[in-house]
């Protein structure tokens, strides 16, 4: 149990000893005089029955006790006056905004909308979810997201959910700078030669990659790889020939670097409006909006 006897003054005597190893410099930093800092000592060691410093040399030094003791009671003191501050001027409510990002959205759109609306809501935290199309618009109807980042909901899948467009966005066959089919006058057919890593069955982009695939003549594709995530489909293009079928938006930098590059067609390929989805008739809140025109802002001169 807590002594009765113990009181601030004890604990922050002792500390200020321990930090300057001196009564006389403790007393000073404290204001008080030095007998009265030696007093304050003497009356926390009975008051703990052990010697907290060593008096031999001309510091005073820790004892083990001593060692022990400030450890704790340092921290003690500190979450006391942390108490005090939040009490005496409590912060202000920070107000959660949820958002779901696509990865087409994740490198480029989202990163330079969400400086911009920082700037101007600091005490909105900004809570960034990425993953599939399907999961996040499942998880906006449900109320877990604020809005979603991304394509637009397939044909017979908007219900509840309004749509905003921002841009319409191409999907591109990208490969290392270093490929062999990197020439104007490639023949689709060569394809076949080297590892496809296309979108995987449940991606939205998925139909339309392989229905051009089927146009140029490769009708039953077999990919080595099925990914959208940028991490692992830049490792494995930058280290083999593989041509990856994936949203510009997802490689954008990688492009504008030079560190990937997009094989020439004569024909784009299939893309797709990202934009912003929000629950049906549900008002977005002020942070919402202030995050959509954030948005609209930074997607102005994207896409194709």
């Amino acid at each position: 149990m807590l002594s009765q006897h113990l009181r601030l003054r004890h604990l922050r005597c002792f500390l200020e000893v321990a930090r300057q190893g001196s009564l006389s410099a403790a007393a000073a930093a404290l204001h008080v005089s030095q007998p009265a800092a030696s007093k304050t000592i003497r009356e926390l060691e009975e008051i703990l029955g052990a010697q907290l410093f060593d008096r031999s040399g001309r510091r005073l030094t820790l004892t083990a006790a001593g060692r022990v003791y400030q450890s704790h009671a340092g921290a003690a003191l500190a979450d006391l006056e942390r108490a005090q501050r939040l009490v005496l001027d409590p912060p202000g409510e920070r107000v959660r905004l949820r958002a779901g990002v696509l990865p087409t959205a994740a490198t480029g759109l989202v990163p330079r909308a969400a400086l911009a609306f920082r700037k101007d809501n600091p005490r909105v935290l900004l809570d960034v979810m990425t993953g599939p199309n399907w999961l996040l618009l499942s998880l906006l109807r449900e109320g877990q997201l604020d809005l979603v980042v991304g394509r637009a909901p397939p044909e017979g899948e908007g219900e509840a959910l309004t749509f905003r467009a921002l841009y319409w966005e191409r999907v591109v066959p990208v490969v290392h700078p270093g490929h062999p089919l990197l020439r104007q006058d490639w023949e689709y057919g060569a394809l076949t030669r080297y590892p496809l890593m296309l979108p995987p069955q449940g991606a939205l982009i998925a139909a339309g990659v392989r229905s051009w695939l089927h146009s140029v003549g490769i009708p039953d594709p077999e990919p080595a790889w099925e990914n959208v995530s940028l991490a692992f489909g830049r490792e494995v293009v930058l280290h083999s020939d593989t041509v990856w079928f994936i949203s510009e938006g997802v490689v954008r930098p990688e492009l504008e670097s030079g560190t990937l590059a997009v094989l020439p067609i004569r024909n784009e390929l299939l893309g797709g409006r990202v934009g912003i989805s929000l629950r049906d008739r549900a008002e977005p809140s002020a942070p919402a909006q202030a995050l959509i025109a954030a948005l609209e802002h930074a997607a102005i001169g994207m896409g194709a």
